[in-house]
């Protein structure tokens, strides 16, 4: 960068921090968003919000309601929605749920507040919807995987992805597999949770061209209980697949939503 241009940059930063500065004089932008804009995060007592992830890393931060108290959790969730006008959050308990749909919808009238097991996605009206031009198939092994699977589903719609969710389809009984083949197929990537051993990502993996990334799930009892199992057995697969931690859905949607955006941009 010459000095010309280094002189030019320093300008324009300073005319964007005095619209910004004139926005929040005016009312037209709230404090909060005006040190999103500037900072990429914003603080508040229940900590900092990361308002600028989704333009760095095509991906929003969801906050993690386990660990935290139910007023933090409702806090960050509301920073979430002034600064971006979306908010998602994982693993919520039914009480901090009930206070999110109660509480959101007071400080901001317009939000709509949605759930999905201990997943809860909320918007306000200035929420631009996205749109993309890729199937994410979520498939579970049995109904204990669903929560974790749930996550991964709100992750990848709320990038705009088709989602095509295929349940209960463990290798127990393999034909209840087998007769969703061509679903399979058509999907453009491929989030597989499953307890127990954990075969069936490596399974599907073996019949499809697509990219699959598998889920351990914490069920199962006695020696490799809690997922161990799953997790060293797709670790193992013979079958090329990638794997997340245990009950990492959200991670796994974060991934399959990165590959659907690339497809995306192939095919725009």
């Amino acid at each position: 960068m010459n000095q010309v241009d280094g002189f030019e940059s320093i300008r324009h930063r300073k005319t964007g921090m005095r619209e910004l500065l004139e926005a929040v004089a005016d009312g037209s932008l709230s404090p909060a968003q005006a040190e999103a804009e500037l900072a990429g995060y914003v603080t508040g007592d229940a900590g900092r919000f990361d308002a600028a992830r989704k333009q760095r890393r095509g991906i929003p931060e969801a906050i993690l309601a386990e660990g935290k108290s139910t007023a933090d959790v409702v806090a960050l969730a509301e920073a979430a929605l002034e600064t971006t006008d979306r908010a998602l959050v994982t693993r919520a308990t039914e009480t901090q749920i009930e206070a999110l749909e109660t509480e959101l919808t007071v400080s901001f009238p317009d939000a709509t507040v949605e759930r999905r097991g201990s997943t809860v996605r909320a918007t306000t009206d200035g929420f631009e919807e996205s749109s993309l031009e890729a199937t994410v198939g979520i498939v579970t092994a049995g109904t204990v995987d669903g929560p974790v699977a749930d996550e991964t589903e709100v992750v990848c719609a709320d990038a705009g992805a088709t989602v095509d969710r295929i349940d209960d389809v463990g290798v127990a009984a393999l034909d209840r597999t087998l007769d969703q083949v061509d679903r399979l197929r058509d999907a453009d990537v491929l989030v597989v949770a499953a307890g127990r051993e954990g075969a069936l990502p490596t399974v599907i993996a073996g019949l499809v061209d697509t990219p699959v990334i598998a889920v351990p799930v914490a069920s199962g009892y006695g020696h490799g209980g809690d997922g161990e199992a799953a997790l060293a057995g797709m670790l193992q697969s013979c079958t090329v697949l990638s794997v997340v931690n245990i009950d990492a859905g959200f991670v796994a949607g974060a991934q399959a939503t990165l590959i659907a955006r690339a497809i995306d941009d192939a095919r725009t």
